[in-house]
Formats: structure tokens, sequence, C-alpha cells
């Protein structure tokens, strides 16, 4: 974005246009889709209504315990006899006719509170995020026969008041290829929200922001799939709904004018509507980082790399254990060679075979003499 400071601005009979204007700063902003995401889900809850069981459902009968003795649970039983349903549990969760467990209550915390300052940076990311067309179509939005992202319009489209002239100036844009996209994504949705005034869904086509309301909101409003929106009232839940980056957005030329004053011009500049506020700044102009370290002006002023003794290249050692690998021992134990060679003279100087010593014919008498007198 950066790279092109100005938009074109097109003429609503889709003849060529020469005025171009400059492109306001909050389409500079980061675009963070962590912080779109969190605060589109927070927004979303807060259109909510309250919803529980009935406080006496599973309790309206009058049951209670039979007590250990009769060789049955001691749930809560229904009193009375001659019907089924006399003997049966009841008010248990696990109970046929019983109360639900943990049952839901109207005072559960439906809405979420979410930071001023949070929103506004989500609005600043979705605008930027309109203005690319590769996030702009991988939303699903067919905007090839576009001349432009973000597209502009000449102010003359705000006093536009019928619908066959809006059509007109969103086929001469060539923005009439998303509209029919989403006229023709519309079905009956699956589950039970058919039943609950949620019969259809439908993907969503442009969004057409307005500076002043001379007819525009009327003449675009019946169109499928197509949104408006006041510029000075843009909804996050319009820009980037389901949280998802990239909506297809029209602004008049009233509306683009309108930016700077809403959320700060360039150079950090303050908005003049949102006090002390201004286009959010990226921490880093350049994420880059290999080619920041890499660059000379880095080098220049760095230290030389240390050159480790024990990793990396050929300088790399294993370790060796000393009590297997004479060569470390004797690095660590100069006189372990002497040790061991000492060692190897004395195991050779050693009877390899153990001599038993002969017995004389004198002490082999004796040893009969005296097993003879033992045995007797």
């Amino acid at each position: 974005m950066a790279a092109r400071p100005v938009v074109t601005v097109q003429n609503a009979s889709g003849e060529g246009a020469t005025k171009q204007v400059e492109l306001p700063a909050v389409f500079l902003a980061p675009i963070r889709p962590d912080i779109v995401e969190f605060v589109h889900t927070s927004m979303n809850k807060n259109k909510r209504q309250a919803y529980a069981v009935n406080k006496d459902a599973g309790h309206q009968t009058s049951a209670e315990s039979w007590g250990t003795g009769r060789a049955v649970a001691r749930i809560p039983r229904v009193a009375g006899g001659g019907t089924h349903r006399a003997g049966q549990a009841a008010f248990g969760n696990m109970c046929r006719g019983g109360r639900m467990f943990n049952p839901t209550k109207t005072w559960r915390k439906w809405h979420r509170k979410i930071n001023t300052n949070q929103k506004r940076y989500a609005v600043c990311s979705a605008l930027a995020a309109s203005a690319l067309p590769a996030l702009v179509m991988a939303r699903g939005h067919k905007v090839d026969q576009v001349p432009e992202c973000p597209l502009v319009v000449e102010d003359s489209v705000e006093s536009v008041d019928k619908t066959l002239k809006a059509m007109k100036v969103l086929a001469a844009l060539g923005a009439d290829a998303d509209v029919e996209k989403s006229k023709a994504s519309r079905q009956v949705r699956s589950g039970k929200g058919k039943m609950r005034n949620r019969r259809y869904v439908q993907r969503r086509g442009p969004l057409v922001v307005y500076g002043e309301d001379n007819g525009i909101k009327k003449a675009f409003r019946n169109i499928s799939g197509v949104e408006v929106a006041d510029v000075t009232a843009l909804n996050l839940l319009q820009l980037a709904p389901g949280g998802h980056l990239g909506r297809f957005v029209i602004f008049t030329e009233n509306a683009l004018s309108k930016l700077d004053g809403l959320y700060g011009g360039k150079n950090g500049a303050q908005s003049t509507e949102k006090k002390g506020f201004r286009v959010p700044r990226t921490m880093m102009t350049n994420s880059d980082l290999p080619r920041i370290i890499n660059s000379d002006e880095v080098q220049a002023k760095v230290r030389p790399a240390k050159v480790s003794t024990t990793v990396g290249g050929a300088r790399k050692r294993i370790k060796k254990n000393p009590l297997k690998n004479l060569g470390t021992m004797v690095k660590l134990n100069p006189y372990a060679l002497t040790t061991k060679a000492n060692g190897k003279r004395a195991s050779a100087g050693k009877a390899t075979k153990t001599t038993v010593a002969k017995r004389s014919a004198a002490a082999k008498a004796q040893n009969k003499e005296f097993f003879k007198a033992m045995s007797a």
C-alpha cells in the first residue's frame, strides 16, 4: 500500500476516470487478524437474548425417597398408585421427566465489554485489509472486473435514489459479479435454526460506504447481498464478517475524504473526531530479520563471532569415556601408562596354573589309619 499513495475515483457511468485522490493513512494500518477475530467474537455476543428453561421444570410432582430396605435405589419416587407414573423415579437428571443437569439461567453473562482502543484498532485493520486485492479475493469476493481496490466512486452516487439505478452503477463498476455470487448462494440453513426465523443463509456481497445519505441508503439496501454503512459509524461486523478480513468495500469520494479526520492522518497526526487517537503503527517497519542482521550497517558495528572449540566444523570433539579410552585417560592422568605397564608385567609373572603339592607315602598311610579308626 505504501507504494500506491493515490487511488483513482471511478465514474458512476463506468467511463474512464482521470481524477486521483490521496489514499487515507488508515489504509497503512497493520493488519492484525488476532485482534479482529477477538473483537468480532466479543461484539457478536452483544445482540444475544437470554434464554433458560422453566425453573420448575422436572420438579412439578410430589416425590419422596422410599429410603433403604426395599431393594431399590434411594432416588425420590412419585407417590400414589393405579398408574404407571406411581413409583417412577423423579427429579434427577437421569430420570424420565426429571430436571436437566445444571439448568440454564437467564442471569448468565451474555454480553461482553470491549476496550474502545481495541475496537478502533480492529476497524483500522479491517479497512487496511479491504484495500488488498489478494485478501479480498481470498475471502471469496468476485473482483476480477473491478478496476481497483479500494474502489472509490464519485459523490454523485450518493444521490442515487432508485434500486434500478444502483444496479446500473454496480454493473458499470464491475461489482455486479459479486452481487450475483451472493444472490446465487442463498440456501436453506441446516439444523433447527430454520424453525427459528433464521431459515436462509447467504454469502456477503459488497459493502457501500457513504458520507452523506441523499438517497443512497434506500437505493442499495434492497439489493441482495449488498450492505450500506455510514463512514462515521463503521461496524466491524460488516467490515470483517465472521471475523475474516478482506470485505469488498465501495467508498464514495466524500466518505474516503473523511477517513483521515476519523482515524488520524499520516505521520502520526491525531484524529479530529476521536480524542487522542491516531492510526496504529507496526512495532517493526521491516520484519525481515535476516536482512536487517546481515546488512552492512549492522555488521559494521557488531563484534566478530567467536569460534567455539567444541561446536561446529572440524573442531568439534566427541566426548569420550576415560575409563574406556586410554588416550583420554592419559590426558587426564599421564601416570596411567606406567600403571598399565606395571599391571601387565605383574600379571605376566604370575603362574598360569595352580600346582598342588603331592602327598608322601607316610601321609597317605596316616590318612588311612585315621579313616579306619573313625569307621570302627
